[in-house]
């Protein structure tokens, strides 16, 4: 999916002599990266995406960071009316944007006391509507108004403006910020100066900001005369600026670095993960000292067992940290111990960049490294790995102790781990818990950049357990973060989440568009879990809709798929639904192989609810009436486990199972049972299969409700486009912001107005006005 900006011609630059340039086409991310970076501001906008290299329009290279390669004719006009200000006003204005931008420090009010300043010239600005006095200082018109006041001045006086800033900052909190002024004051490089913005970057990191953190350490690299210790430190500040979630900005600052681990680390969030995977496990050799013996392979290339879990994993990992980072304590890693440290978060990531690819025989590679270095394999690292060697026992217990680790209060890469295991396990209440701990870690310590992908498996566990629009809001508050904070490999996997739940509801225009994006971004990125559930999405919606055919088919095709195309792990996820569609087809040789390694794998871990889909799957493969014990059994597991939309497609294929029996009161029940499930989750066509399967047996179904509320009736992302129409947004002002085409936005519409049952844009004001006042 790509979106256009279309900048007036007038405000396109372009090289003398020649025409307009046209505006590139956008990725979705870069788009959103543009609005953020210029504050907003659609004329800055306008003017950088002129000024953008295909490259960059496409996200493969980072955008400009410094504002006079934002937008240098924007930054310009603001610069002519600072200029035109008295010099007095200029000077107060130097002072309080220099108290503001980069870093917010709160010292003008004292700066103009111990200096005696006058600060009746700011009345100037105050009539020219460019700035105003507040209780604090000093307020801008606007960000471009802050930046020009300050980079209008001389060097000199902005020199003079950081000195004095730093002479009043004399708490022991304010230290960090009084370094940063004492360096911005600086006439060149100091080796002291340098050390003392270092350890200052040191405590802002400690106390969990990673945007003075980032700008104290880039400071101190301009000042550091040791090309090391400058590439060491413009590698903290990178790894700063991705906690923070400015991707861009990291991805530039550890271009100037010969941190590898750091590229690959990045490259997890936002390039190729194949190569990710490769510059990790290189990164974690050279820390550790592990080399494999001469001549001895590494395991794992034969390809010979299938990976068996109950939801996709680490499909956007934890949060891309430098190897200088502090790091959760995991078993068998003694405390402050190094190399330990950063071979734990690379070979984390590592494992995060194979599961990512479908690779995941690469995983044993890994688990290797962390052997011969000594250390337990980190967080789901070692169940993986057990589980690809088809030890499911062993796998069991690795990841159990991993999931374990979901108390509150700790380390969002810990916690995020212990999500990612417990949806391993099938335990979704646990894996809930545990990821909105992470996100709730992560926003404590300023890790912008861990919040949505915590948030993404926050919506698994919500999906799963029965709560479809909390789990696709909760999937598109996430894509907004992954792409405002540079995450495009993460926003890939969202637009297949979010395929997956539009195939639950049945809503074919928005599975197909969502599959299509995920998988043609997937496919250049070696991305095979993202490609793998767009596939399954579009498999899931045609077996809802009865396209058996369809279906089976491209759940062969999806176990067919090699590294960056498939996924060995949502095969295995789908497996229930291939065995149903097989079924249907006459498949049911291999329905059977495909549910045996299921069966072991749902007993070694012992999930009521992966217990409960593989005695369905019995069920399906059983002739006549001896299924019926089989769907007994798996309602009764169902029962004791929480994925409640399987449970009501269990019911449907029982009660379909019943009426063929001839069994006419009880599949009554469990028929009536499903669609009003089905209902309750929005999805209609399973509803409809309900009704369908209802008529066959002459029993009359249930009418449809009649409440027109909004919020009872509409999915998440159609009360979303509902909300924008009514503020009068246009359909292609909707699709740009939610990263859709028109007509997907069209056809949105108008299952809203269905849904409710009205005609016109009027209507839906005064609905939606009334459940907002209700």
């Amino acid at each position: 999916m790509v979106t256009r900006v279309n900048p007036p011609s007038a405000e396109r630059t372009s090289p003398p002599g020649a025409g307009p340039r046209p505006a590139p086409a956008l990725s979705e991310g870069v788009r959103v990266r543009v609005l953020r970076l210029v504050y907003g501001d659609p004329r800055a906008a306008a003017e950088l995406v002129a000024r953008l290299t295909e490259r960059q329009a496409a996200g493969l290279d980072p955008l400009p960071a410094e504002p006079a390669d934002l937008a240098p004719e924007t930054l310009r006009a603001h610069r002519h009316e600072i200029r035109a200000l008295p010099d007095g006003t200029r000077l107060v204005l130097l002072l309080a944007a220099a108290d503001q931008y980069p870093v917010a420090t709160h010292a003008f009010l004292r700066a103009v006391a111990a200096a005696r300043l006058d600060t009746r010239p700011l009345e100037a600005a105050e009539a020219a509507g460019i700035a105003h006095a507040t209780a604090g200082g000093v307020g801008f018109r606007d960000a471009w108004t802050r930046i020009a006041a300050y980079e209008t001045a001389a060097p000199a006086d902005r020199r003079d403006a950081h000195r004095l800033l730093a002479r009043v900052l004399h708490g022991a909190a304010e230290t960090p910020r009084r370094s940063w002024h004492r360096g911005a004051g600086a006439l060149g490089p100091s080796a002291r100066l340098a050390a003392e913005l270092t350890a200052a970057a040191a405590r802002a990191r400690a106390a969990g900001d990673p945007a003075l953190a980032g700008a104290l350490a880039e400071r101190a690299a301009a000042l550091c005369t040791d090309p090391g210790e400058r590439s060491r430190l413009l590698a903290e500040a990178a790894a700063d600026a991705w906690r923070r979630g400015d991707g861009d900005r990291s991805r530039a600052l550890a271009a100037r670095t010969d941190a590898d681990a750091l590229t690959g680390i990045l490259a997890l969030r936002t390039g190729h993960a194949g190569e990710a995977f490769d510059a990790l496990l290189a990164g974690a050799v050279r820390a550790a000292g592990a080399r494999p013996a001469p001549g001895d392979p590494l395991p794992g290339r034969d390809g010979s067992t299938a990976f068996p879990v109950s939801l996709p994993v680490a499909s956007s990992g934890t949060s891309p940290v430098a190897p200088h980072e502090p790091v959760p304590h995991e078993p068998g890693e003694a405390a402050g111990s190094a190399p330990a440290a950063p071979v734990t978060h690379l070979l984390a990531r590592a494992a995060e960049a194979a599961v990512y690819t479908g690779d995941l025989r690469r995983c044993r590679e890994a688990a290797l490294v962390a052997g011969q270095s000594g250390i337990d394999p980190p967080g789901v690292l070692g169940g993986i790995a057990a589980a690809v060697d088809g030890r499911y026992e062993d796998a069991r217990n690795l990841l159990e102790a991993t999931a374990g680790r979901c108390g509150p209060g700790g380390d969002p890469t810990l916690l995020l781990h212990a999500g990612i295991a417990a949806l391993m396990l099938g335990d979704h209440t646990r894996a809930a818990t545990a990821t909105v701990r992470a996100a709730a870690a992560a926003r404590a310590l300023g890790v912008t950049a861990a919040v949505s992908q915590a948030m993404e498996f926050r919506a698994y566990a919500d999906f799963w357990t029965g709560r479809p629009r909390a789990a696709e809001a909760a999937a598109l508050d996430a894509l907004r973060q992954a792409y405002a904070t540079g995450q495009d490999n993460g926003a890939c996997h969202l637009q297949a989440a979010l395929a997956m739940f539009a195939a639950l509801t049945g809503d074919e225009v928005l599975c197909r568009e969502r599959a299509a994006a995920a998988r043609s971004y997937a496919l250049a990125h070696a991305l095979g879990l993202p490609a793998a559930l767009a596939q399954w999405a579009l498999a899931f919606l045609d077996l809802g809709s009865g396209r058996f055919d369809a279906a089976a088919a491209r759940l062969r095709a999806l176990a067919a798929s090699g590294p960056g195309h498939g996924h060995r792990a949502i095969r295995h996820l789908a497996t229930p639904h291939y065995v149903e569609a097989a079924v249907r087809t006459g498949e049911t040789r291999v329905a059977r192989a495909a549910h045996a390694d299921y069966d072991r794998w749902a007993r070694a871990v012992g999930s009521a609810d992966d217990l409960a889909l593989s005695a369905r799957c019995q069920a399906l493969l059983t002739p006549g009436a001896d299924a019926v014990e089989h769907y007994r059994t798996a309602l009764r597991l169902h029962a004791e486990g929480t994925r409640a939309f399987e449970r009501a497609r269990t019911e449907l294929l029982f009660g379909s199972a019943l009426r063929r029996l001839r069994r006419r009161t009880e599949a009554r029940d469990r028929l009536h049972s499903a669609m009003e499930a089905f209902e309750s989750f929005d999805a209609p066509h399973c509803a409809e299969s309900a009704r369908a399967e209802l008529r066959a047996l002459g029993a009359p179904a249930a009418p449809t409700r009649g409440d027109r509320r909004p919020t009872v009736h509409l999915t998440a992302q159609q009360l979303l486009v509902a909300r924008m129409a009514a503020d009068g947004a246009t359909n292609r002002e909707i699709a740009a912001r939610l990263a859709l085409s028109p007509r997907t936005i069209d056809h949105h519409l108008r299952g809203v107005f269905t849904r409710l049952g009205i005609r016109s844009r009027i209507e839906l004001v005064r609905l939606l006005a009334d459940a907002d006042g209700g």
